[in-house]
């Protein structure tokens, strides 16, 4: 299966590549630091080479920033320093530095450590501390060595760059299989702006903030408050409807920071310009969490789960989250199984007021369309087109309630056998 998503067009909106580099004034770095240390000569890393496990993208001025972390109790120490540091700058960052291969969570020096890596980083900067944000992914219970990262901080540094947007995408991944970047190109005030986003995860992702670590830069000006407003109001509609095992991850962070570059007037407030802002915004975290979703563990199939005609939006949401985040429903897409009774099971345990006698259901996919219930009832449909929709690796879910105007959509993938051999043995 491709890991490729097929990306909607957005008028107005043109896609670039560059990932986090790609609006003004931001640079990259990853490097191999041996984090974690496997195999015969101890240097290879789970994938049996030296896979980038840290880096560091950095502004050439101060951001206006804002983020979201996990909702889990048990929250990793890059979490909470990342917030206090948030707090403590009234939502200003100029650098942020990640690391795999091990989540520091759990550890009773985890918040000294985690604090540790912004101070190394703030120290080769010039910087405070306090203005950079730190997220770490891997292993969670495992004292992290924050030895290599002392060792390697000065060559992350010096090896900073506007083109290494792929050097930093692939040193946070942990069972991902492929890089995850975006980037879109819009205007503002007539000043052309830019957008770039990277993301990691792959399992150990359930609503709510459904990742694991992303971050998403621009060169847009807007006041950290405008930033919050758009980032909070478009992860309820992405990462919070992506579901790809149920469990929720102790380390989930999504930053976005604006460096103003582009001299745009700065958006302070609601109206045209923070509606673009806001729309290139849920493009770039969109198409992220979408992904995700396609490089699930073990996924053969991305699943989007498309909900028309709802009373209103939390019901729309409820329904698509309840439809994708079901394993039998998941199992059935692996299977190309058209049982639409898991479907229609999924939305009646739904936790949304609707009548269920009015719900139709359809599945699709490039291979072509089938109808499977109308009225809350089965319908007869052939078995054979049903293997050839179900057989391609993007398959739609569409679920009409008839009650209103309001729509969502989820995001999920199949459930595989490889998805338990993957996590059978993922401390090895």
């Amino acid at each position: 299966m491709s890991k490729e998503i097929t990306k909607v067009q957005f008028e107005g909106f043109k896609y670039l590549e560059g990932g986090v580099c790609a609006p003004q004034g931001f640079k990259a770095n990853g490097l191999y630091c041996g984090i974690k240390k496997t195999g015969g000569d101890g240097n290879d890393s789970p994938f049996g080479t030296k896979k980038n496990d840290l880096c560091l993208i950095v502004s050439d001025k101060m951001c206006n920033t804002a983020a979201v972390f996990t909702q889990n109790k048990v929250k990793g120490a890059p979490v909470t320093v990342s917030q206090k540091n948030l707090k403590a700058t009234s939502g200003k960052a100029q650098a942020f530095i990640l690391n795999s291969m091990n989540a520091n969570t759990c550890n009773a020096d985890g918040e000294q450590k985690a604090f540790r890596m912004c101070e190394l980083t703030a120290e080769r900067l010039g910087i405070k501390p306090e203005e950079v944000l730190v997220a770490q992914t891997g292993v969670i219970g495992q004292v992290f060595p924050i030895e290599p990262v002392e060792k390697k901080i000065d060559e992350l540094v010096l090896g900073l760059a506007y083109d290494k947007n792929e050097e930093a995408a692939k040193a946070i991944m942990t069972t991902d299989t492929v890089k995850k970047e975006v980037a879109v190109e819009f205007t503002v005030g007539g000043k052309v702006c830019r957008m770039g986003a990277m993301g990691k995860g792959s399992g150990m992702i359930h609503p709510n903030m459904a990742t694991t670590l992303n971050l998403v830069t621009t060169d847009c000006s807007i006041t950290s408050e405008m930033v919050e407003k758009a980032l909070r109001e478009n992860v309820k509609i992405t990462y919070n409807c992506l579901s790809v095992d149920g469990d929720q991850s102790t380390n989930d962070t999504l930053a976005v920071m604006a460096n103003g570059m582009a001299e745009n007037p700065q958006i302070d407030s609601e109206g045209e310009d923070y509606e673009t802002f806001k729309q290139a915004l849920y493009i770039v975290m969109m198409n992220i969490t979408k992904m995700l979703a396609k490089d699930g563990e073990g996924a053969t199939k991305l699943l989007e789960c498309r909900v028309k005609g709802a009373q209103d939006q939390d019901t729309a949401i409820t329904v698509a989250k309840s439809v994708i985040c079901s394993p039998l429903f998941k199992c059935a897409m692996f299977g190309a199984d058209a049982n639409w009774g898991r479907i229609l099971c999924a939305i009646g345990y739904a936790e949304a007021d609707f009548d269920i006698n009015k719900v139709n259901v359809s599945l699709s996919s490039k291979a072509g369309q089938i109808d499977v219930c109308e009225n809350g009832a089965g319908i007869e449909f052939s078995e054979e087109t049903a293997k050839k929709v179900l057989s391609e690796d993007e398959i739609f879910i569409d679920v009409e309630l008839a009650e209103g105007d309001a729509e969502a959509k989820a995001w999920g993938c199949d459930l595989t056998y490889d998805y338990v051999k993957i996590n059978g043995d993922y401390r090895s």
